[in-house]
């Protein structure tokens, strides 16, 4: 009688654990400041099936612009390397997903310097590069299974999930107005615990993910 009340207790702490997992979108405590405004903000599905959080002017169509000015993603805030995640591996994510995301661009929409009619501006910034736990797995939710869980997760050997979180806005360079805004979080690759760097490998499929976004979204 007691094996079976512990046992369903162990199922009942697994089942919450389970329900904690983290969200596939970037809960409001993690936004950075870097927009001026996030309300609107509404949950959608992006082309390659991901969840994002997005905000688009009604009056908004797409084809009512031909030009893009590109200005290249940036860190907000600054970020402060740690020893899972170098400056060196940080500069090399930034730069992946610069040219990912202005190739894309590129392939949709002519690229310009300068502000004209039916051109957009993009600003964009990654929010945060980061790992968290993973949640409890089905098969471990177990007394003793969850005993080895709990102790991996304190001495730091529990498999960790990696995250990327953008923010980015589209401009209308005539009327200065904020047309388009979309916040979003991607997870990629696992890493073995928080003692295992993240590389830019890590994060590959997150960015490049977001560039095939960028080039198939459409809103006539």
């Amino acid at each position: 009688m007691r094996t079976s009340i512990i046992f369903k207790a162990a199922c009942l702490s697994g089942l919450l654990a389970l329900a904690g997992c983290s969200s596939s979108v970037t809960a409001p405590e993690k936004y950075s400041g870097f927009l001026k405004d996030y309300s609107g903000l509404q949950e959608t599905t992006s082309p390659t099936g991901k969840t994002i959080l997005r905000w688009v002017d009604p009056s908004f169509k797409s084809n009512n612009y031909d030009k893009l000015i590109y200005n290249p993603l940036t860190y907000y805030p600054v970020p402060k390397p740690s020893t899972q995640l170098g400056a060196e591996t940080l500069d090399k994510i930034l730069a992946y997903a610069n040219s990912q995301l202005k190739a894309s661009a590129a392939q949709r929409i002519q690229l310009v310097s300068k502000p004209g009619p039916r051109t957009l501006i993009f600003h964009g910034a990654i929010t945060g590069v980061d790992s968290s736990k993973q949640g409890l797995q089905f098969y471990e939710v177990v007394p003793v299974a969850m005993i080895v869980a709990g102790t991996q997760a304190a001495t730091g050997h529990r498999t960790m999930e990696t995250n990327l979180y953008l923010e980015g806005e589209l401009i209308d360079a005539s009327t200065n107005k904020v047309v388009m805004k979309v916040v979003r979080k991607g997870e990629g690759k696992t890493v073995s615990n928080e003692n295992t760097p993240i590389t830019v490998d890590s994060l590959k499929t997150v960015i490049d993910n977001m560039a095939t976004d960028a080039t198939m979204f459409e809103i006539k």
